[in-house]
């Protein structure tokens, strides 16, 4: 990925430190409409913009106060509508023809916005580019009369995934739980999706996995664990212990007849 230079960081520094006035100066604004004369408060702005594959863009601007929509910028006419009686004084001063503010986002939002947004898109675009297939590794545990699924994808890139418990191929299983997606120190994510079934010989369940690292979707099943498996390698053990036990045994009895045997000849050696 490339990296900008310092003068980038310096300049979007001094944008920052100017927008902080004009917040602040617009949180002072709107206490005095809300007829509020202390407190915390929060006065927000959020703008961006989007470029689709089909070269279709979107751009949006809003501004919040204390986390209630405040006022809104309508893309279709380049004009503000307010959502609050509070910002109507605003509207009608941004959409005048001395201020028409919309105009000067639009130019922003249209060109200047996307510009950057390609750039971004072009420095970053190894990482962004970057496909790895996910390992994805299932488990069950029976517990209190109910299975307990678990569905662990892990070592995907990019971040996006859909992970979901399925009955026989089909039907949707409600998740139980699951975690948000967490990073990997190699730069790659895992998730964990998990679902309480009601276990039955009649069903099966798979995990389903939709990455775009992969060519179709994966279907992981679940298979339950044959009954016989438990007593099997019970039994080899215990067989496994009887012949250790009676070799042992064999040794011991070749080892304790040979030292009777050396014991009775130095005594008949020394008789007169």
């Amino acid at each position: 990925m490339k990296k900008e230079g310092p003068e980038y960081w310096e300049d979007g520094t001094q944008i920052g430190k100017e927008q902080e006035v004009v917040f602040r100066h617009n949180v002072r604004i709107a206490m005095e409409r809300f007829n509020q004369t202390g407190g915390f408060h929060i006065f927000q702005g959020m703008s961006g913009c989007e470029l689709n594959d089909d070269g279709s863009i979107r751009g949006y601007q809003q501004q919040r106060y204390d986390g209630g929509e405040f006022i809104a910028l309508d893309t279709q006419t380049w004009t503000y509508t307010a959502t609050m009686s509070q910002a109507l004084i605003t509207t009608q001063k941004w959409n005048s023809p001395e201020e028409r503010v919309g105009e000067i986002w639009r130019n922003y939002l249209e060109n200047i916005c996307i510009d950057w947004l390609k750039k971004y898109v072009e420095n970053g675009r190894e990482e962004l580019e970057r496909r790895v297939q996910p390992t994805v590794k299932v488990s069950g545990q029976h517990k209190d009369g109910t299975l307990m699924l678990h569905c662990q994808v892990y070592g995907f890139h990019p971040r996006h995934v859909n992970v979901k418990w399925m009955k026989n191929g089909v039907d949707d299983v409600p998740t139980y739980e699951t975690t948000h997606v967490l990073p990997n120190p190699d730069g790659t994510y895992q998730i964990r999706v998990s679902a309480d079934v009601m276990p039955s010989e009649d069903d099966s369940y798979s995990c389903y996995v939709d990455h775009s690292s992969l060519g179709a979707p994966l279907n992981i099943v679940w298979e339950q664990p044959s009954p016989w498996v438990t007593p099997v390698v019970v039994t080899v053990v215990v067989v496994a212990l009887l012949v250790a036990a009676v070799v042992g045994f064999l040794l011991y009895r070749r080892n304790r007849a040979g030292y009777k045997t050396a014991s009775s000849s130095e005594i008949s050696s020394d008789s007169i």
